[in-house]
């Protein structure tokens, strides 16, 4: 199998007007998004809450590129068809959300999604070793999860061993948490392929005035090119 390695930029929505979720979705993939990022948080597995299923649903006719859905909580394994049913193209759980993480990836490709496995900044990239092959994505969190616009953790090093271990392998890597211009390049030089950016793609604009949208993402683009 071979894979697309070229760098994506995935908003997270996040960091879009929640009152015009649609609007926004529209406006930032006009300005050159390659994926919608929706960050999905329970208040239990970490400290905020945010959408569900139903947001999900609501949104998806306003996505034309990828639905990428982020599972920030536990258990994972009750929602999954749900997220599936409601549009999802990647599925993403975390390896720290409950005991049984190799049966949630096998449970998110059988829903007809992509399956992604994502480790919070304290957990070692050994911890999916034994997933690479029933994994599609692994979401390297460069931040605690729980909020947007946090400071950068540097795990450039934990990134370029996941590239290491991937090896050949069908497998995207990316990045969650503190993408800028300044942090992208050593990312991307390390394997990353996938960068989420909240805040740094949706400072300065509004649906009424999204070009700066459009700015933000060429700034991420031309740091590393």
């Amino acid at each position: 199998m071979t894979i697309d390695r070229t760098v994506k930029i995935a908003p997270s929505i996040l960091a879009a007007d929640f009152a015009n979720f649609g609007a926004e979705i529209d406006a930032v993939e006009a300005q050159g998004a390659d994926w919608i990022h929706v960050d999905v948080m329970d208040g239990h597995f970490v400290p905020n809450l945010s959408f569900g299923p139903a947001t999900c649903a609501a949104i998806r006719p306003h996505i034309k590129t990828v639905m990428d859905v982020h599972l920030m909580i536990a258990p994972v394994d009750p929602y999954i068809d749900e997220f599936a049913k409601a549009g999802a193209d990647i599925i993403t759980a975390h390896v720290e959300a409950g005991p049984h993480i190799h049966r949630t990836l096998q449970a998110i490709r059988a829903a007809g999604a992509k399956a992604g496995v994502a480790l919070n900044p304290g957990t070692p990239a050994s911890a999916v070793a034994h997933l690479l092959d029933v994994a599609d994505m692994i979401c390297v969190m460069t931040v605690n999860p729980g909020f947007g616009g946090q400071s950068f953790i540097p795990l450039e090093g934990k990134v370029a061993e996941l590239r290491a271990m991937i090896g050949d392998r069908p497998v995207h890597i990316e990045v969650d948490g503190g993408v800028t211009p300044q942090t992208a390049p050593g990312l991307v030089k390390a394997g990353a392929d996938v960068l989420v950016a909240g805040s740094a793609v949706f400072k300065g604009g509004s649906v009424s005035d999204p070009a700066p949208y459009g700015e933000n993402i060429r700034a991420i683009r031309a740091s590393y090119a």
